[in-house]
């Protein structure tokens, strides 16, 4: 059963109070616990215990390409900036490399369900590079049938023609996310990312054109220099386009973390109170335009394939995001790739000298990484139920893992409580589900049931964005 009550119900007052650091829940436990303890020899390990399972789950291939042309002052990704199309070729020859090292350690008869290009800028690569890269993991795993396969790709749209969408679509792919953020020219002037309309829809034309059957467009509201009234145009531009999917990311600035976001001054920004009336104009007019509220800033289209899985009860979060692929192995390639085999999480190094420095060793590329005890299993299962569905049922959990639900989060339940007193949730016959209010802050309630945040601090605002 999915949620109830699917709009969000948007309270300035509850997101001021709680808008404070805390994890995305990409993953739980979160990358920060990583450790450099966790190498080659351990993701070997879980790897073959994942094989050995009664029903080894699927795989997930994720492949991260980091190069861009051009730098885009708000960026957080793991990223550089080069236009010397020669470092493409030779990050593709150290990527084959380490495809063939990795794909021995998966039995071959587990299919590949889903595979997604993510960056940095994938289109980067030429379309006759991508393709060879799909054939490349093609001939080193066993993809499944077209019909059911998940083929998805990041785009800037400034970079890629209709025609390099034809050829991405004979590859196999079936998905598509183009990065927007704002269509103001003074917000894009802001934040170095120049970037026309037309030329925008035209690729979202071509989507359609080659057959795909899912285009998301990404939106950042929080930017520099944004205003309501630019960012309600942005959406009316979006929404009469009729993307299948919508993102609208809150703009963390951590120029701590992200040395391009030096380029942006505080003064620059939204204040917060701008800032909150950017997402209450967000949410409702994509909700207004008939969108399903997912979460974590991700809508969709009713008939999308997320808002059906969210109606059935089996939509998945992970490092890609929202995913309808819950029961299935991420196996991540290319620097700063992060994988999620058994019950363990492991990351390749973020720069790309020391990625590849281990595969010219003969290694596995592994830079950190961590096994999940019975706790962290249990505990992961609470969050993923709950930032993908917004409730939680407490026979379900205790039934599973065979504990009971309120003795062994006894010091949870009082943080809940004084959730529900604040309306962020409210308690049910057999657990607990969030409001239409604290929808919205679906991380807050997450928080307490995670044990690597000190109860009486506030998560540090260094490694986490802000929740609003």
């Amino acid at each position: 059963m999915g949620i109830d009550s699917p709009s969000p119900l948007f309270d300035a007052d509850l997101l001021r109070r709680y808008d404070t650091p805390g994890p995305r829940y990409t993953s739980y436990p979160t990358a920060p616990q990583f450790s450099a303890r966790f190498g080659a020899q351990e993701l070997r390990e879980h790897a073959s215990a994942s094989n050995r399972q009664e029903h080894a789950r699927p795989l997930s291939l994720y492949v991260h390409v980091p190069f861009c042309t051009s730098p885009c002052f708000y960026c957080g990704c793991n990223r550089v900036i080069t236009r010397d199309k020669a470092r493409g070729e030779l990050y593709l020859d150290y990527l084959y490399r380490e495809i063939a090292r990795m794909a021995p350690l998966f039995d071959s008869g587990r299919p590949v369900v889903q595979l997604h290009f993510g960056g940095g800028t994938p289109n980067f690569l030429t379309p006759v590079q991508i393709a060879d890269c799909v054939a490349e993991l093609r001939s080193q795993f066993s993809f499944a049938a077209a019909a059911t396969m998940d083929f998805s790709i990041e785009l800037d749209p400034r970079f890629v023609t209709p025609a390099d969408i034809g050829e991405l679509a004979r590859v196999g792919f079936n998905r598509a996310s183009l990065g927007v953020q704002d269509f103001d020219p003074v917000v894009q002037k802001a934040v170095n990312r120049l970037q026309g309309i037309d030329e925008t829809l035209a690729i979202m034309a071509a989507c359609r054109e080659h057959g795909l059957r899912s285009v998301n467009i990404d939106l950042i509201y929080g930017l520099p220099r944004q205003t309501r009234e630019g960012f309600a145009r942005t959406l009316d531009i979006v929404v009469g386009a009729r993307p299948d999917r919508i993102a609208v990311y809150s703009y963390a600035h951590l120029p701590q973390l992200f040395k391009p976001q030096q380029r942006i001054t505080q003064e620059e920004l939204p204040d917060p109170e701008t800032k909150l009336a950017l997402l209450q104009c967000a949410i409702e007019r994509l909700v207004a335009a008939g969108y399903v509220y997912i979460g974590m800033d991700h809508f969709a289209l009713p008939g999308d394939d997320l808002a059906r899985a969210q109606a059935r009860g089996d939509l998945h979060r992970n490092f890609m995001g929202y995913t309808t692929h819950a029961e299935s192995d991420l196996v991540g390639f290319g620097v700063s790739a992060i994988s999620h085999v058994g019950d363990s999480f492991s990351q390749n190094p973020r720069d790309i000298p020391g990625w590849e420095r281990a595969i010219d060793d003969g290694r596995l590329p592994v830079w950190r990484g961590m096994p999940l005890d019975r706790d962290d299993v249990i505990r992961a299962e609470v969050i993923q139920e709950l930032m993908c569905h917004g409730r939680l049922d407490y026979a379900r959990i205790g039934n599973r893992f065979g504990l009971d639900f309120a003795t062994y989060f006894a010091d949870a339940l009082p943080r809940l409580q004084a959730l529900a007193d604040d309306g962020l949730l409210a308690f049910t016959r057999v657990g607990f589900q969030a409001t239409p209010k604290g929808r919205l802050l679906l991380r807050v309630i997450a928080m307490c049931f995670d044990r690597y945040l000190a109860p009486a601090a506030a998560p540090d605002a260094s490694r986490f964005s802000r929740t609003v």
